[in-house]
């Protein structure tokens, strides 16, 4: 049984928190746009050994934002930190899928890993915006140009703006998906429909302006690479690039998934997650 709690920020903002099961604390952060609820498939089989702990980021799932400094990365980040003392956990696991990966590498760049005693980043560049030297960002092709403008097209349409952002990339059957309007789409759109834009607004565009590649060399702690052999957003180059900078990180290819590598093949990643996590404290 999920438990839901709430952790007082030091800047006054209340965040949301889901708690279950007991031993070893495993910390799972969501992507952009997401909730707690998007790692639900993999938060029975981890609660058997482990304390699984989902927040919700701030200006995500239900919570609805109530300080009035716009959220932004390093903020993210901080919040992670709140949460850590809040419930007296002196070293976490901690996975970071999208967002939330960006928020673990911000993390190690404003903390560094003392509290952390293993990590897992699941299809993410540590920069999202591409130019003349680095070809590894969204899409392979996501030029500050081409960036000005889905921030304009977020700011006028967000919703159909995000969903066009994960079917017109590289997965081929996302488009297709898309285009038919399938199921998935519509819950989607839904769901979507119900988050307040303003601070997704805000964070992407401080996601936009991040370049954590210094942080890789940083990372001391086993680390679990995964990445979805189809993802929508990025080329293998770019997994390969986070692979050669983190010392000692095992890189998993997921054959076929998109984004999220965890999620279409659970069984597969959950292998490679524990076998990375066996000695967690």
């Amino acid at each position: 049984m999920s438990e839901k709690i709430k952790v007082h920020a030091d800047d006054g903002e209340t965040l949301d928190v889901t708690l279950r099961g007991q031993g070893a604390p495993i910390v799972l952060l969501h992507g952009w746009s997401a909730s707690h609820a998007a790692w639900a498939p993999l938060v029975e089989p981890l609660s058997q050994r482990h304390l699984v702990i989902r927040p919700d980021a701030r200006g995500h799932g239900p919570h609805r934002i109530s300080t009035p400094q716009p959220p932004d990365l390093a903020r993210l980040a901080r919040d992670l930190l709140n949460i850590l003392d809040a419930l007296g956990i002196e070293q976490a696991v901690v996975a970071g899928h999208s967002m939330g990966a960006l928020t673990l590498w911000q993390f190690i760049g404003d903390y560094g890993t003392a509290r952390l005693s293993h990590l897992c980043f699941i299809d993410q560049s540590p920069k999202l915006v591409t130019d003349a030297h680095w070809p590894n960002g969204i899409y392979g092709d996501f030029d500050a140009q081409r960036s000005a403008r889905f921030i304009a097209e977020l700011q006028a349409e967000p919703v159909e703006s995000i969903m066009r952002l994960v079917a017109n990339g590289l997965n081929a059957k996302a488009m297709a998906s898309y285009q038919r309007n399938s199921t998935g789409w519509r819950v989607l759109r839904q769901e979507l429909a119900k988050l307040d834009p303003a601070p997704l607004i805000a964070i992407w565009q401080s996601l936009v302006t991040a370049d954590l590649r210094p942080c890789l060399p940083q990372i001391d702690r086993p680390t679990l690479l995964a990445y979805g052999s189809a993802s929508n957003f990025y080329t293998e180059a770019t997994a390969r690039y986070v692979a050669e900078h983190i010392r000692g990180a095992v890189l998993r290819f997921y054959e076929g998934a998109d984004h999220c590598p965890h999620l279409l093949q659970p069984e597969a990643f959950l292998n490679d997650f524990n076998a990375l996590i066996s000695d967690a404290p």
